[in-house]
């Protein structure tokens, strides 16, 4: 039965639904006029939004043969019968509803009909009222034709009228026009309001001047403004008249129709006099050339900035001015064109960058950088906005300017290091030479090593920082090819940088190699030796830093030109501090071996007494390595030396020693044998290793200390072998020899180089005394004790 009752209930509502009457069947409420609405089905809305269902007993689309044979085919007869005598209440139900409807509505449908039956008779009423109406338009339609009519022909009318009226004022104008202009064009009027008038009145004086009446009054016109014209060329004559009334007049006489070829001449005359006297403004501010370059040049009465400034205001302002007039007035007239203009321009500007140049060369002195940048920006931006008027005014002349001014002012900070270097060297020899009081100790090397060192590194950061100025963001020149590529690597990194790393090294390499002037006091070893340092200090680190700093501070193209390498430097500055040192170590050796020469050329070395003591000028020679020592030590590692014996100090000369070899040579040294001794020699040499005294030290201090003891020992090698001896000088030579020996091979890499050298020395010394008795070896050990 719930089936039956959920199929009877479609989308438009079921009685079951409602809610304004009782249902009899499921006892719900039911909304009033309920069936109506079933009855008179859903609203086109809901029609169109339900879908077709032929079984929707409230639907649209309702099929009574549908909807049977659905409820046959699916309902029992319980059900049947009971969905029988629903449909029978709901019937009832709509009747009584009906019935409801039409008692409540009976006296509206009476009211209704007399309303329609008066809107029919109003209705026929309207009707012939608006056949009156049409009749009337009709007629208003013809007279407002004819009322048209009159109107237009009345308009044309008043148009003849106001045409003639217009002719009338126009005649009367033109008539005046003579005495407008007299009075306009007199001397101290209103020229410019005289030329819109004839302007005005130029054009149909022209067209009716075949009759007399106008033709006077042309006349009596042009002659007035003939008049104007003559006063505007005398005017355009004068000297004090600036550029806004200088345009002005020639603005008006090409109203005139003056020719433009002649007034394009005197406006370029008249300004070109006025921009000459600026130029000359300028250049007496300049110091008068000397062509013998004796006379000293007077500083500049202001800076370059203020000189700048007031050429870009005054020259550069003005010349701009007239690029914009000439073009406002001559533009597309014969005669006028640009090049002309370009030529004029062309000339003054070159002569404006002769005078700017002189100026920037007076600038020798490094000054304030930032006031040259901001200079020469002034003077690219104002010669930028005159390049946009006149390209062809000297575009490249004044980038050109730009640049060698930025060259030069490198150029002068390469002189300034330079100098600052000199003066740094000139402190440090001063700090080397200077009197020491007893107990007071001046800085050692070491202390002036960093001192130059950071002294020099630090102006060169200053010096970057200022040049840098050149290519900062805000500066416009930056942005020229130039700067961007040029500048950065041949200007700085190469003529500042580069050339400046490598004029230090060639300046101390020439302490050794250039030679000394007469009567200049030579180098000192002390600085010979820090400079060796620097440059090997410079060789190691400092050269790479600076060329990188300076490549971040000034990055180089990629397409630039080639720079120098960083270890094409670094060889440069080793092969400096290699010479350095080289000559260091024979400056040193020479100092020592004069005293060894002296003490041998001075000597009466036949006549000597018997040795006692060991010479002074041996324990000076000691005292000296022990100093050159402690000054190398100071700059320079120590070195590797070989492994010493264990009797290094004790050990006694081969060649004489009467311990090793009692009795072995003293029948060599008889005059019955003479060439044994000398064969002797020469066979010991053969079989000894060869000594090469001025071989290239290394960078240490044992290196340092061994060339010196080479230097020193073969110079008294040679010395002795020029001098004949006793009995008693060869034993003071053994003396001396087993001295040196007990303190010198501490000092050197191999102590075979000091043994050998010295057993030379003793040899020698036996080969050219006449006696060659020696002096037993434990005497000679007491006597150097003892010493």
């Amino acid at each position: 039965m719930a089936e039956v009752e959920a199929a009877g209930s479609g989308a438009g509502g079921s009685p079951e639904a409602g809610t304004g009457t009782t249902s009899t069947s499921t006892g719900g409420w039911r909304r009033p006029h309920g069936p109506l609405q079933r009855y008179y089905g859903p609203s086109a809305a809901e029609a169109a939004e339900a879908a077709p269902d032929p079984a929707d007993i409230n639907g649209p689309h309702f099929d009574p043969e549908v909807f049977l044979t659905k409820v046959r085919s699916e309902c029992p007869l319980g059900q049947l019968l009971a969905r029988e005598a629903t449909l029978g209440r709901e019937i009832r139900a709509l009747d009584s509803d009906m019935q409801t409807l039409l008692y409540e509505n009976y006296n509206k449908f009476i009211s209704a009909t007399d309303t329609i039956r008066k809107m029919k008779v109003d209705f026929r009423r309207m009707e012939a009222e608006m056949d009156d109406l049409a009749a009337n338009m009709a007629a208003i339609s013809t007279s407002s034709a004819r009322v048209s009519a009159a109107l237009q022909d009345r308009h044309r009318r008043g148009a003849q009228l106001a045409g003639v009226q217009a002719l009338l004022r126009k005649l009367q104008s033109l008539v005046e026009v003579p005495g407008r202009l007299r009075r306009w064009a007199a001397p101290g009027a209103e020229p410019a309001r005289a030329l819109r008038c004839y302007a005005r009145a130029r054009a149909v004086l022209r067209h009716y001047r075949h009759l007399p009446s106008f033709r006077a009054i042309e006349d009596e016109s042009h002659a007035i403004m003939a008049d104007l014209a003559q006063r505007l060329r005398a005017r355009l004559r004068d000297d004090t008249l600036d550029p806004k009334e200088l345009t002005e007049c020639v603005e008006m006489l090409l109203q005139l129709e003056e020719p433009p070829e002649e007034l394009c001449e005197e406006f370029l005359s008249h300004a070109g006099a006025r921009l000459e006297a600026e130029l000359a403004a300028l250049e007496a501010e300049l110091p008068a050339a000397d062509p013998s370059g004796t006379a000293a040049t007077p500083p500049p009465a202001s800076d370059i900035l203020d000189f700048v400034d007031r050429g870009s205001s005054a020259f550069v302002g003005n010349l701009c001015l007239l690029a914009a007039s000439y073009r406002s007035l001559f533009e597309g007239r014969p005669g006028a064109g640009d090049s002309r203009l370009e030529a004029f321009a062309a000339t003054l500007t070159t002569r404006y960058f002769e005078l700017l140049e002189r100026r920037l060369a007076l600038e020798r002195g490094l000054g304030d950088t930032s006031l040259l940048v901001r200079a020469l920006d002034r003077f690219h931006r104002r010669l930028r906005a005159l390049l946009e008027l006149l390209p062809a005014a000297g575009a490249e002349a004044g980038a050109a300017l730009v640049a060698r001014a930025a060259r030069e002012r490198v150029d002068r900070y390469l002189r300034a290091l330079q100098t600052f270097f000199l003066g740094c060297l000139g402190d440090v020899r001063q700090a080397l030479a200077a009197p020491r009081p007893p107990g007071k100790e001046g800085p050692g090397l070491p202390d002036l090593l960093a001192t130059l060192a950071s002294s020099v590194l630090g102006q060169l950061k200053a010096v970057l920082a200022y040049v840098q100025l050149f290519t900062a963001k805000d500066v416009a020149f930056a942005s020229l090819p130039y700067f961007k590529g040029e500048f950065c690597v041949e200007a700085v990194r190469e003529g500042l940088v580069v050339a400046f790393v490598r004029w230090l090294c060639r300046t101390a390499r020439g302490f050794a190699d250039g030679p000394a002037e007469r009567g200049a006091p030579a180098a000192p070893p002390a600085l010979l030796l820090l400079l060796a340092r620097l440059c090997l200090d410079y060789e190691a680190t400092t050269i790479s830093y600076i060329l990188t700093l300076t490549d971040e501070q000034f990055p180089p193209q990629d397409t630039g030109p080639a720079v120098t390498p960083g270890p094409a430097l670094c060889a440069e500055a080793r092969g400096a501090a290699q010479r350095l040192l080289d000559h260091y170590v024979q400056v040193q050796g020479a100092a020592v071996a004069q005293m060894l020469r002296k003490s041998v050329e001075t000597r009466d070395w036949l006549g000597t007494v018997e040795p006692r003591n060991v010479r002074a000028v041996m324990k000076r020679v000691v005292e000296d390595i022990t100093a050159i020592d402690v000054q190398v030590g100071q700059l320079f590692e120590e070195g590797v030396r070989r492994a010493q014996s264990s009797d290094s100090s004790r050990r006694a000369f081969s060649v004489y020693s009467s311990s090793r070899a009692p009795g072995r040579y003293a029948p060599s040294y008889t005059p019955s044998a003479p060439m044994d001794t000398h064969l002797l020699s020469n066979i010991q040499k053969l079989f000894s290793e060869r000594i090469d005294i001025f071989s290239p030290v290394e960078f240490n201090k044992v290196s340092v200390l061994t060339g010196i003891i080479k230097i020193s020992l073969k110079t008294l090698l040679e010395c002795v072998r020029l001098r004949t001896l006793g009995r008693f000088g060869l034993q003071q030579v053994q003396v001396d020899g087993h001295y040196l020996q007990l303190y010198l091979w501490r000092f050197a890499a191999d102590e075979r180089v000091v043994q050998g050298l010295l057993d030379e020395v003793a040899a020698s010394a036996a080969h050219r005394c006449l006696d060659p008795v020696p002096m037993e070896h434990s005497v000679v050990e007491l006597i150097c004790e003892r010493g």
